[in-house]
C-alpha cells in the first residue's frame, strides 16, 4: 500500500462556503424572480408613466392589449419556442434578436440579459419595447398585437381608468 493513498479529498473551497454560496445564488434568484401580474389600469398608469402614450405613433391602449394578448399582463411570462429561443416578460421578447439568453451568437440590440425582461418594474422592458418598435415594423414586430390589436377599437383597454 503506498503512503498517503488513504488521505481524504481535498476540496478547492470547504464545503461550507459552497453551501453558503450557493444559498446566496438562490435567495437572490427568488428575489428577483418574482412575478407580477398587473391589472389593466395598473399597467396603463405604470406606462403611461414611462411615456408609452403616443410613443411612435402608438396610442396606450395600443401597448395594453398586446401586453394583455402576449402574456396576460404577467411580467413572469417565457414561452419556449421551438428553434430554442424565449419570449420573455409582459410584451414576451423574443432572445432571437433583442435579448440575450444561452446562446452567445445572437445580436442582443437591447443590450441586456432576456432574463431581465422578468422583473415587474418594467423599466429594461420598456426600454428594449421601444427599441423594437423603432424597427419598420413598429408595433407589428409582434404578432400577438398584429392578430388582436391592429387597426381595431382599443378604447376599451384603457376605458376607466383614471389616467
Amino acid at each position: 500500500m503506498e503512503a498517503g493513498s488513504w488521505a481524504p479529498r481535498r476540496w478547492p473551497c470547504p464545503p461550507g462556503i459552497v453551501l453558503l454560496a450557493l444559498a446566496s445564488v438562490l435567495s437572490s434568484l427568488l428575489s428577483s424572480g418574482q412575478a407580477r401580474v398587473y391589472s389593466r389600469c395598473e399597467l396603463a398608469r405604470v406606462l403611461q408613466d414611462f411615456g408609452l402614450e403616443g410613443y411612435r405613433g402608438y396610442s396606450l391602449a395600443d401597448w395594453i392589449c398586446l401586453a394583455y394578448f402576449a402574456s396576460g399582463f404577467n411580467t413572469g411570462a417565457v414561452d419556449h419556442e421551438a428553434d430554442g429561443s424565449t419570449n420573455s416578460g409582459i410584451f414576451q421578447i423574443n432572445s432571437r434578436k433583442w435579448c440575450k439568453n444561452l446562446n452567445p451568437n445572437v445580436p442582443n440590440l437591447c443590450q441586456m440579459y432576456c432574463s431581465d425582461l422578468l422583473n415587474p418594474n418594467l423599466k429594461d422592458t420598456v426600454i428594449c419595447a421601444m427599441k423594437i418598435t423603432q424597427d419598420p415594423q413598429g408595433l407589428g414586430s409582434w404578432e400577438a398585437w398584429r392578430h388582436h390589436c391592429q387597426g381595431k377599437d382599443l378604447s376599451d383597454w384603457v376605458d376607466g381608468c383614471e389616467l
